[in-house]
């Protein structure tokens, strides 16, 4: 799945590099391949031991920058080097390749693996303590079918929430491997002194899905370089230059990854679904943003919240039973809530629509 990204990407920017750069959106023009990698660059690419079975997915110039130690990877290499052979100087560090010296500034990868390495094991652990109690195996048996209606939509709950914590485990290995190596390396932030930013190779903000406020926010914290890659590769070249993007590229992009996911009935009804919760997410989100009164508004945010938490858990049944009779099964049981509710909000905000509020206030408050 990982190699598969990578080749297209590949493929695509390279395309990109033949283009005017004045067609190009700005993700084209900072990824566009302006040359033919060479053999070894190309399966360097493809088959980097670090992100080559889960991810992270990473952009070809990066990693040419990240091997050829130019851009923000300038000290980085230099200062792992000189830490292994105990000549590093915590208040002086000059790249060994150009001679640039940055005084004070020392992206030590260390500390940021070992709290990566601490989350996965935290995260190990719940899944290995959480994963006997809510077995998916329980959506087929009969003291299933004798729950009441609320223990059966808890226990949806409970179980998506545990398979989570198995994702949240292998990304946090992934991410602390990455930066290990100096590629999760993304600069420094605007703090003072300057702090070193670990973030190039992060796919997932746990506490960020399990307590997203919408279901716009979930692709910005969950398999996070998917989701960039997906927009960058997908969603945004389905619009038209002078046109906005609406449902139907939104829905394309979801029909795409749940392919690329492998062609299970789940794995379709998932992502569709997937689609329908964002756009049922976006009306609640117009609603709140357009309340006069705070009060108004802070119970549209709780809405919100709720709505995100109940069509996750119930959508993420398919992702994970695979099978369409178990998953219309496990829908059936709760009344298909979950997919009601979504297309019950799009039609309604079609009813109540109102004013778009000013875009860059929005965005402020989003």
């Amino acid at each position: 799945m990982v190699i598969t990204l990578k080749i297209i990407s590949c493929v695509i920017n390279y395309n990109d590099g033949l283009l005017k750069e004045e067609d190009l959106r700005e993700a084209q023009k900072k990824n566009r391949l302006l040359k033919m990698p060479s053999l070894l660059e190309y399966f360097g690419y493809c088959l980097c031991c670090g992100s080559h079975f889960a991810g992270p997915v990473y952009e070809m110039n990066d990693y040419l920058e990240w091997t050829e130690r130019k851009g923000v990877w300038c000290l980085v290499h230099t200062y792992i080097f000189h830490a292994i052979v105990a000549i590093h100087s915590a208040s002086n560090i000059t790249c060994d390749r150009c001679g640039n010296t940055k005084q004070g500034l020392s992206p030590s990868p260390y500390v940021a693996t070992l709290r990566a390495l601490l989350q996965a094991a935290v995260c190990m652990g719940l899944y290995l303590y959480l994963g006997p109690h809510f077995p998916l195996s329980r959506f087929a048996e009969p003291v299933y079918q004798g729950y009441g209606f609320w223990k059966r939509l808890s226990y949806q709950y409970m179980s998506g929430l545990t398979a989570r914590w198995k994702y949240y485990f292998i990304w946090s290995i992934s991410e602390a491997s990455v930066i290990i190596s100096g590629l999760g390396f993304s600069g420094w932030t605007d703090s003072n002194p300057p702090k070193p930013r670990w973030d190039r190779a992060k796919n997932v903000d746990v506490l960020g899905v399990e307590l997203a406020k919408s279901s716009v926010q979930l692709p910005l914290v969950w398999n996070i370089q998917v989701s960039t890659w997906l927009r960058h590769y997908v969603y945004e070249r389905l619009v038209q230059k002078g046109k906005k993007s609406g449902f139907v590229q939104l829905l394309a992009t979801q029909t795409v990854s749940a392919v690329w996911h492998g062609l299970y009935p789940g794995y379709i009804i998932f992502f569709v679904q997937s689609a329908t919760m964002i756009a049922g997410s976006r009306v609640l989100y117009r609603w709140q943003q357009a309340s006069q009164t705070d009060s108004l508004k802070k119970l549209l945010v709780f809405i919100n919240f709720a709505y995100t938490l109940l069509v996750l858990n119930y959508s993420s049944v398919g992702f994970m039973v695979l099978s369409l009779q178990e998953t219309l099964a496990a829908y059936e049981s709760v009344y298909y809530i979950g997919s009601i509710l979504p297309i019950g909000l799009i039609l309604l905000g079609k009813v109540i629509a109102p004013a778009r509020p000013d875009r860059s206030k929005a965005r402020k408050e989003q």
